[in-house]
């Protein structure tokens, strides 16, 4: 462990060393956007609706005591979305398909010795493969979780008005009731961090791979792997500094 966090630390000196040519990086970001951030819209969108709609059963059901108002529904849908579901399930899901994607993609580039030419050619290959991935997953991931927090409310709100478990002016009092702005600012600063750990970790892994097609593919399990347990112990340590 101790062999692969020095690695580790290395790599990311390595990465975030001056680029060669600025105009050439920019573009790489703006590429590593489309096929990172906007290839995640339709799975995140579509999980992000449906999960909303089964809190907000899960609330109904559960806040069954007349004393309870009833917009409590809407207050706690609209917690449980922006502190924990959007921010952290959301990355976990991208850690499964961003990750994979990122180990595989340098993985091959690696055995098939395409890394190598790179070095011949003068291009610090760790600049030039992962810098503009951890870029654009640092900037893309929030728009997909505003996303994420927007859809899921929706779902919550329409699983409610079709069912009849809770009316439209409760649910939308119980989202605005006592909504604090720091919410969203913390699942924006939980979502930076973990779109960091996502990429440089499956960077990593990918970068370091030897042998064939099946090291690449033990590869990309094991960034995922790690990449899910970072996300879950980082959940735990920000939880603790931004709202204890």
């Amino acid at each position: 462990m101790l062999r692969h966090l020095g690695q580790y630390l290395l790599l990311m000196i390595q990465v975030f060393k001056k680029p060669e040519k600025k105009s050439i990086y920019l573009n790489r970001i703006f590429f590593e956007m489309d096929k990172l951030g906007l290839d995640s819209i339709g799975i995140v969108a579509f999980i992000s609706l449906f999960v909303g709609a089964v809190l907000t059963i899960q609330m109904a059901f559960n806040i069954d005591s007349p004393i309870v108002p009833i917009y409590t529904i809407g207050f706690a849908t609209r917690k449980s979305i922006i502190l924990e579901f959007a921010p952290t399930i959301i990355s976990l899901i991208l850690a499964g398909k961003v990750g994979s994607r990122i180990a595989s993609e340098i993985g091959t580039m690696r055995v098939t010795e395409q890394i190598d030419a790179l070095e011949i050619m003068g291009v610090n290959p760790a600049t030039y493969l992962i810098f503009p991935k951890i870029i654009a997953s640092m900037v893309f991931n929030p728009l997909l979780i505003l996303m994420s927090i927007a859809l899921a409310i929706l779902g919550g709100w329409l699983s409610g008005l079709f069912s009849g478990l809770v009316g439209s002016y409760e649910y939308v009092y119980g989202i605005q009731f006592q909504f604090q702005m720091y919410d969203v600012t913390y699942a924006m600063i939980k979502t930076v961090v973990f779109a960091f750990l996502i990429t440089s970790i499956s960077g990593y892994f990918g970068y370091y791979t030897k042998g064939g097609s099946l090291e690449v593919g033990e590869a990309s399990t094991r960034a995922v792997v790690v990449s899910s347990v970072n996300i879950i112990i980082f959940n735990l340590l920000l939880t603790n500094l931004l709202l204890a």
